[in-house]
């Protein structure tokens, strides 16, 4: 359970329960993941009003009553339905840069701590029932709930918006529906609703700025979240038993299948959204156990035609990643695990190498951006086109300038390198965690390591933070305990720094909008390339670069921080 509590040895200590009455709430506690004070009352040993009034005499707190505190008056942008589930307290009074939070366990002080870091806020605790705490809690997260909530007919809501889904079509998505006969009828009285309603969730997650869109079956629910600036949120619960038509009108948006329904497949959505402009998705369905899960991808065009200017580099990191580009010959690898950013830190990349001198190739699996003025191939395994058999047809086609989506494999790593070493340009990714250890993992891969410190130029690792709200964020006030154990020198910490967090308002999501690179760049220099031919270990690597003046991804981060682009609970969150 994430709630740490020390309150069964108080206690145990004050004659109100048995060490061995002890030792089995935590082992209840632990087996169904509850937080202790639910557990101890559970057991009707001490009852819950007599806990609180045992708290407030041993820990020298305020109690609150619950029942006569109006829930309306919580300030709705601290309602965080995770944050209050997980440590099991709920925000109830903002004064001034204060929040009050009610809790029924005082020994719950990661509670405070998460918040006020979430926030941005000083914290203090209200001591407070632990069934009326429970009570407030579902009350709260229900009514968060209802609001998101479709009603059956899924019409009232969709009246609102009925104009700008009439803008909101799909390319030839009537003749899909022909072509699939008549297995779904998408003009059917019944299914109108319906196709309405996904329009509208096409369009709000457009709207909302959006990467992913999750439609999920579950044995009596069904909900929709979005990703948002690398968070999911919940949207919309409609009800459970429109899964079987909201997965076929996608499949049918997407070209699919819809009577595969044992098997995964891959689609794609264009979506008109104005006169001149159009919107992809890349469409997967999953067969989960109790219906097909469908997940969106929005692939914006705009950006992969992103200024180098707007990725978030300072002034080095860009200098090093131009100079990089600016070689006939060499490879580039951008790491990270998946949502980090690296599709658009490769494709502005290449937008800057684009123009009619230059001959570009591309790998992909999938193609997520279509770019005028560069070859760009899509990978199909099953008919034999790999990321090893793509690049050994690029380099009959005289290319200056390769991208493969990923180095999977040694046959894809020694083909790359060995099209680095013979005067190309080569980009590509890995999943690794830093710029070091994407040099031991090609070493684990086979790659000989004369080949590595002969062929990588530039390897840069990256993470994306969530960019703080510029109209709402307020100065965070951080102790000085807190800034050192998060990474900030001496020297920082007596310059004074003023460091920001999250607030929420109506232009944003929970304090932020957003976000902005991270980034850690290893140039390959000859100790870096010595180290290598040595067998040198990531963390040895890292220390060489380090050395020379390598910032790395928590450095990156602090910086941020200190510029007020980002706060530290992102710092944390992103480089932990």
């Amino acid at each position: 359970m994430a709630v740490k509590s020390t309150l069964l040895p108080v206690l145990v200590s004050e004659g109100r329960l048995t060490q061995q009455q002890a030792d089995q709430i935590i082992k209840d506690c632990d087996v169904r993941d509850i937080p202790v004070i639910q557990g101890i009352v559970e057991t009707k040993l001490i009852s819950s009003d007599d806990l609180a009034n045992f708290c407030t005499e041993h820990f020298s707190l305020s109690l609150l009553n619950l029942d006569e505190f109006d829930l309306q008056e919580i300030p709705k942008n601290f309602l965080n339905e995770k944050l209050i589930k997980k440590f099991h307290a709920l925000p109830v009074y903002l004064q001034g840069r204060t929040l009050y939070l009610a809790l029924s366990d005082p020994t719950n002080l990661e509670a405070l701590e998460e918040f006020g870091f979430s926030f941005g806020l000083h914290t203090e605790p209200f001591l407070v029932d632990e069934l009326k705490l429970q009570k407030a809690i579902k009350i709260l997260t229900d009514s968060v709930a209802d609001q998101l909530n479709v009603s059956d007919g899924l019409t009232d809501e969709m009246s609102s918006v009925e104009g700008a889904l009439d803008a909101l079509s799909t390319d030839d998505s009537q003749d899909d529906a022909n072509n699939q006969g008549a297995a779904v009828d998408t003009n059917s009285d019944d299914d109108a609703p319906v196709v309405k309603f996904i329009n509208q969730m096409l369009l709000k997650a457009i709207q909302m700025g959006a990467s992913d869109l999750h439609f999920e079956p579950y044995e009596t629910k069904y909900r929709i979240r979005f990703r948002i600036d690398g968070i999911l949120h919940q949207i919309a619960t409609p009800p459970v038993n429109l899964k079987e038509r909201f997965s076929a009108r996608l499949k049918v948006m997407s070209r699919l299948d819809i009577a595969e329904k044992r098997l995964p497949q891959d689609g794609r959505i264009k979506l008109k959204i104005g006169p001149n402009k159009t919107m992809d998705m890349r469409v997967n369905s999953l067969p989960t156990l109790w219906g097909e899960k469908i997940v969106l991808r929005i692939l914006d065009s705009s950006a992969a035609k992103l200024n180098i200017d707007q990725l978030g580099y300072n002034d080095v990191q860009k200098k090093q990643y131009l100079d990089a580009l600016s070689k006939p010959q060499g490879l580039i690898l951008v790491t990270g695990p998946t949502g980090s950013g690296k599709t658009v830190s490769l494709y502005t990349g290449l937008s800057i190498l684009n123009d009619e001198e230059t001959n570009i190739s591309t790998a992909e699996d999938p193609v997520e951006i279509n770019l005028y003025g560069i070859n760009q191939v899509q990978m199909n395994p099953k008919a034999g086109l790999t990321f090893a058999s793509a690049l050994r047809a690029f380099l009959r086609q005289d290319p200056d300038v390769i991208m493969v989506g990923e180095i999977r494999d040694l046959e894809t790593a020694e083909i790359a390198i060995k099209a680095a070493q013979t005067g190309h340009l080569v980009l590509s990714t890995l999943h690794t965690n830093s710029a070091a250890e994407t040099l031991t993992r090609l070493l684990n891969m086979g790659v000989p390591s004369f080949n590595i410190a002969s062929s990588c130029t530039l390897i840069m690792a990256q993470r994306l933070a969530r960019r703080l709200c510029p109209k709402c964020k307020e100065v965070q006030d951080v102790s000085e305990q807190q800034m050192r154990a998060v990474g900030f020198t001496e020297e920082e910490i007596k310059e004074g720094i003023q460091l920001y967090g999250p607030v929420g308002c109506d232009a944003c999501s929970s304090g932020y909008k957003g976000r902005v690179g991270v980034y850690e760049i290893m140039v390959m220099n000859d100790r870096i390339a010595e180290a290598i031919m040595n067998d040198a270990n990531s963390i040895e690597i890292n220390k060489i670069a380090v050395e020379q003046g390598m910032m790395t991804l928590r450095k990156s981060a602090l910086e941020k921080a200190k510029l007020g682009l980002t706060s530290i609970a992102e710092v944390k969150r992103v480089t932990s």
